[in-house]
C-alpha cells in the first residue's frame, strides 16, 4: 500500500464562476474568501501543506499575483481540464495524499477535515469523502484520496463531466474503487443548510455567519454555525431559493 503521508490540501480556485465572477477575492470581514479558506485550513495541523490549482488563463493572472502575495503555493494548468490540472499539480509538488477542497467553501471545518484525514489514513479505503453524501450541509464538501488513484483516474476518465468535476470517475464506479462517505452526527446532521457560495445571496449568508462568530485569529466550527443558524432562522432565507448547480449545468 502506499504512502499516507504528505497529505497535501489542493485548492480549487478561479475567477471566472458564471454566477458570481471573482468570488474567491470577494470580501468577508475584511479578508477575501479564499484567506479564509487558507486560515481555516491551516488550523488542521495534519495538513502538509495547502496548494492553490489556478486556470493558466488571463483572467485568473490576478488570483496567482494573490498566491505570491500571501505566499501560498500554486500550480497553474487547464481551465476546463481540471482533472488534468489537478493530477499536474500533485505530480508537481509531489503529494502523496489530496485532499480536495473548492474554494466557495469557505466554512470548511479543520476538526472535521482533520476526523475525515484521520479516518482515510486508519483504513483501506481508496477514497473518502465529507458532503458528497452522509447527510452534512452543503460546503464542507472534502474528498480525500491517494496521488495513485489520481493518476489512474487521469487516464481512464473520458467524459467531459468527468474532467472538469475531477472526481464523479470515482464515485461513479463503485465496483472499481473501494469508496466510504463519511456520515454527520447529532446537530451537525443538517443536510438542508447551503453554507457554499455560488452567488451573491450565498455570499450575504456567509457575511453575515461570520459577522456573528468571526474573531481574528481564532477559527469557529461547524457547530457554532449551526446553533447560530438555529437561533436566527431567518438568515436562511437569504439563499433558500438558490437551486445547486449541477454537474450537468
Amino acid at each position: 500500500m502506499a504512502t499516507k503521508d504528505n497529505i497535501s490540501v489542493i485548492v480549487q480556485a478561479r475567477m471566472t464562476s458564471k454566477r458570481l465572477p471573482g468570488k474567491v477575492l470577494k470580501k468577508i470581514c475584511g479578508k477575501h474568501v479564499i484567506t479564509h479558506i487558507i486560515e481555516r485550513l491551516r488550523a488542521c495541523h495534519t495538513v502538509s501543506n495547502i496548494i492553490l490549482t489556478i486556470p493558466d488563463t488571463k483572467p485568473n493572472d490576478s488570483l496567482a499575483e494573490y498566491a505570491k502575495k500571501i505566499n501560498c503555493p500554486f500550480f497553474r494548468g487547464s481551465e476546463n481540464d481540471v482533472l488534468t490540472r489537478y493530477y499536474e499539480t500533485a505530480k508537481f509538488f509531489n503529494v502523496n495524499t489530496v485532499v480536495r477542497i473548492t474554494s466557495d467553501c469557505p466554512l470548511v471545518d479543520p476538526k472535521i477535515l482533520y476526523e475525515a484525514i484521520e479516518f482515510y489514513k486508519k483504513s483501506d479505503f481508496d477514497y473518502v469523502a465529507v458532503g458528497i453524501e452522509g447527510n452534512f450541509p452543503r460546503g464542507l464538501d472534502t474528498e480525500i484520496f491517494s496521488f495513485n488513484i489520481l493518476e489512474r483516474v487521469n487516464v481512464q476518465a473520458q467524459l467531459s463531466y468527468e474532467r472538469e468535476h475531477v472526481t464523479p470517475y470515482i464515485y461513479n464506479h463503485p465496483e472499481l474503487f473501494k469508496i466510504h462517505f463519511l456520515e454527520a452526527k447529532g446537530k451537525l446532521r443538517r443536510p438542508d443548510l447551503r453554507l457554499t457560495i455560488d452567488t451573491e445571496d450565498d455570499l450575504q449568508l456567509i457575511r453575515k455567519i461570520f459577522k456573528k462568530l468571526y474573531k481574528n485569529g481564532a477559527i469557529f466550527g461547524l457547530e457554532e454555525v449551526v446553533e447560530l443558524l438555529d437561533k436566527h432562522p431567518e438568515f436562511l432565507k437569504i439563499n433558500a431559493h438558490v437551486h445547486q448547480k449541477g454537474i450537468f449545468e
